[in-house]
């Protein structure tokens, strides 16, 4: 997944702006990554992710899936619950 692709689908919210809002505001938990654009509170889909980014010492670097196999699994998610 590129930086400019969206990590919370629900709101739009980009990785770039996830990593950057980890960086400047280095949050303890992954609720409060709800303060960047609301990334994590919709379907819930994102919020492991998060969590993947904020563990990883340099978030930047962190490996997800693309983002054609990221939207694609996240359309399964929400037709499973």
């Amino acid at each position: 997944m590129d930086d400019d692709h969206e990590l919370c689908l629900c709101f739009h919210v980009t990785r770039r702006k996830v990593v950057q809002y980890i960086r400047v505001h280095q949050p303890t938990r992954t609720s409060q990554l709800s303060e960047c654009y609301g990334a994590g509170t919709g379907c819930g889909w994102c919020r492991r992710f998060l969590q993947q980014l904020m563990e990883e010492e340099h978030p930047e670097s962190a490996r997800l899936p693309d983002s054609q196999t990221y939207a694609r699994e996240r359309t399964e998610y929400r037709k499973n619950k």
